[in-house]
């Protein structure tokens, strides 16, 4: 008879064991690369949400009115910078009330906004003095319009106001409602549209924008004052943290206010 060709069961049975090891590798293989393809993009996605934050802090610092930053541990606030020119009349009798200025290169919007003045190379007493609206003193009531089509230009304040300095190169500039950035828990807020405070709020009783949602241990904000050989500093550093926690992402950013008045 002829014979018959054909596999054994051992064969077959090593033909399924390697079959089980090959799909196993395999399986194991596209796992790993999938878990390492996933932490890099949530390692990435975490990086960049860290450079979103830090820039955005650093372009609103850099828009501050440098004398006004302040913190008080997990807090910093300050007065936003919104616009600047020389005056050639402040304040006088019988109302104290109109401000005879250049001309705006840009007319700032009339809101919630207040006019500045101090001299190169001083400084208030407090911080507090830019957010204790005293008469007289170095910010004034609230804006209520700005005239930039006549010579000179005019500002209107709401009441009447006394400046309690000059300054020598006549400079004036105009701030906004304040702004803080404060912590709670793994949340960093940014608020805003409250009003100021002679005391630092913590945190203010504004409207809350939420920048982080991961954070981990404390944020730390370090102002340093302007000198005569550099301009004020604002160091902060934070930690941003994976979901599952196992992994973190430490930012520290040093931002230089050039503006100083």
């Amino acid at each position: 008879m002829r014979r018959r060709d054909g596999f054994t069961l051992i064969e077959l049975l090593m033909v399924i064991v390697l079959l089980s090891i090959v799909a196993t590798v395999s399986v194991r293989f596209v796992s790993l690369s999938t878990r390492g393809a996933l932490d890099t993009s949530a390692r990435q996605l975490r990086a960049l949400q860290a450079v979103v934050i830090s820039e955005q802090i650093t372009r609103e610092l850099r828009e501050a009115f440098p004398l006004s930053v302040r913190n008080n541990g997990s807090c910093l606030e300050w007065l936003p910078l919104e616009a600047g020119t020389n005056y050639l009349n402040l304040t006088s009798g019988p109302s104290f009330d109109e401000i005879e200025i250049a001309s705006f290169a840009q007319v700032p919007a009339v809101g919630n906004i207040q006019a500045v003045v101090y001299g190169y190379g001083t400084s208030p007493t407090t911080t507090a003095e830019l957010y204790g609206g005293a008469d007289p003193g170095p910010v004034s009531e609230t804006i209520s319009s700005i005239d930039n089509s006549t010579s000179p230009a005019t500002i209107t304040l709401s009441g009447s106001h006394r400046f309690s300095s000059t300054s020598p190169a006549r400079r004036l500039f105009v701030v906004g409602a304040p702004v803080s950035l404060c912590q709670s828990g793994r949340f960093l807020y940014r608020y805003s549209g409250y009003a100021p405070a002679f005391t630092q709020p913590m945190p203010p009783t504004g409207t809350p924008e939420v920048l982080a949602a991961n954070l981990i241990g404390v944020v730390d904000f370090d102002f340093q004052p302007a000198t005569l050989q550099r301009a004020a500093v604002v160091q902060f550093t934070f930690e941003l943290a994976s979901d599952d926690g196992n992994e973190t992402t430490t930012v520290s950013q040093e931002v230089q206010i050039r503006n100083v008045p």
